[in-house]
């Protein structure tokens, strides 16, 4: 019961990062239809600003208080990711919109390989690890010498998850954004008709998505302490899947998602191999999508005649 305690915490905190990265990928396929495959190495690139800015604050200007710093460091690598975010879709998605299907995916792809290169020159291929930060812990209870314990950083990632799930489900429900991004996703020609700047919403669709990625980035690199340039492929790949698990298009679906297959990793790492943990997460894609095409909580695709 010890473990299957802690695998919960564990589970939870890491779902809640992957739910974080994957609604990025379904806010942009809501709107556009289109998988923004470098959304996993825009994570991985917001880990590094992250990384970098929160050594500049506390080593060259000396902020001492880690909260302040951590603030300060999550407002520059969301301003900085995001601007990435709106020179991507302008220089490598918006000329494609109108070509063939396969082409923006082309570019995607081209761009996370850009992105995963450019880091590893820029930084080096060697893992980067940051001071430790937030180390204290809540020992919730302990039996037959095994403690179950809540860290700070845990508390501060699944709040952090849950705020920004309640504040994006209510700018896409209640917020001429949302309404804009709503229109955009059911009918785009329609939406310009109506004079609704379409190419302005997609653009703001990919900064908020890269400011999410941001915020994952952080809270990532708050958690392991660590981040390399390959950090970017696994946890994307993951996220998708948590998307497509959870329903695309869904906000509520992608951090559902997101929550399982991290409860699935852990538990599978506590009870049975950690080599197959991967394998694991991935099954259950599979089971779900034979018996639930459109995911847990995603919406049967209606044919347009």
């Amino acid at each position: 019961m010890e473990v299957f305690a802690q695998q919960l915490i564990n589970g939870l905190t890491l779902g809640s990062i992957y739910g974080l990265i994957a609604i990025g990928y379904t806010m942009v396929f809501g709107i556009i239809g289109m998988i923004n495959f470098a959304h996993g190495d825009v994570f991985m690139l917001s880990a590094f600003i992250a990384l970098i800015a929160f050594l500049i604050l506390t080593t060259f200007l000396g902020i001492a208080s880690v909260v302040v710093a951590l603030i300060l460091v999550m407002i520059i690598a969301m301003a900085l990711t995001a601007l990435w975010g709106w020179s991507i879709e302008r220089i490598a998605y918006r000329p494609l919109r109108g070509s063939f299907r396969l082409a923006p995916l082309i570019s995607a792809i081209g761009v996370s390989i850009f992105l995963s290169n450019f880091v590893q020159v820029v930084q080096g291929a060697r893992n980067k690890p940051t001071p430790p930060m937030m180390r204290e812990v809540i020992v919730l209870f302990e039996r037959n010498g095994y403690a179950v314990a809540l860290s700070y950083r845990q508390i501060v990632i699944m709040v952090t998850t849950a705020v920004l799930l309640a504040g994006f489900w209510y700018l896409v429900q209640h917020t001429s954004l949302g309404r804009a991004q709503r229109a955009c996703e059911q009918d785009r020609k329609m939406a310009a008709l109506l004079g609704i700047d379409v190419d302005r919403t997609i653009s703001l669709t990919f900064v908020l998505g890269a400011a999410l990625a941001a915020v994952a980035g952080t809270l990532y690199l708050l958690y392991y302490g660590v981040v390399s340039f390959s950090d970017g492929f696994v946890p994307g790949v993951k996220a998708f899947t948590a998307a497509v698990l959870g329903g695309i298009g869904s906000l509520p679906g992608a951090v559902l998602g997101g929550l399982i297959i991290g409860l699935v990793e852990t538990f599978w790492s506590a009870y049975f191999s950690i080599e197959y943990k991967d394998v694991a997460a991935f099954s259950i894609l599979a089971i779900v999508l034979i018996f639930m095409p459109s995911g847990i909580l995603g919406r049967p695709e209606v044919e347009k005649v």
